[in-house]
């Protein structure tokens, strides 16, 4: 298996509702975003993906992301903008362009990171 991977970031804000402690607060991170494309075989210039089209469209994503309080963008007014919930947001947008979408993290802090992958 073949696999790419991607970085990218925005800036935002959130509260977790119903969360006891200061992550109840709001309060803001530099979001780190990790995409990763995988495939059993490559395409004819022995790429799994173009670097550039992953690039373009997380790109277009994580800018309604940027500079926004999370909590008031759909999906996040009905659920908890929880990392693992905007990684599961991230995935779902991005599967819709990128076919082999393997997983994406979402890294709040250096040490603090979460997953979604199908």
């Amino acid at each position: 298996m073949y696999t790419v991977k991607i970085i990218s970031d925005f800036n935002g804000a959130h509260n977790l509702r119903g969360y006891e402690g200061a992550c109840e607060n709001l309060h803001g991170h530099n979001w780190k975003v990790e995409a990763f494309v995988g495939s059993e075989t490559l395409d004819n210039l022995g790429m799994v993906v173009d670097f550039k089209v992953v690039k373009k469209f997380l790109f277009e994503i994580l800018d309604k992301l940027d500079h926004t309080y999370l909590n008031e963008l759909s999906p996040f007014t009905e659920i908890n903008p929880t990392s693992e919930n905007i990684a599961k947001y991230i995935f779902d947008s991005l599967s819709q362009k990128i076919k082999n979408l393997k997983k994406i993290n979402v890294w709040e802090t250096d040490t603090s990171c979460a997953s979604y992958e199908r």
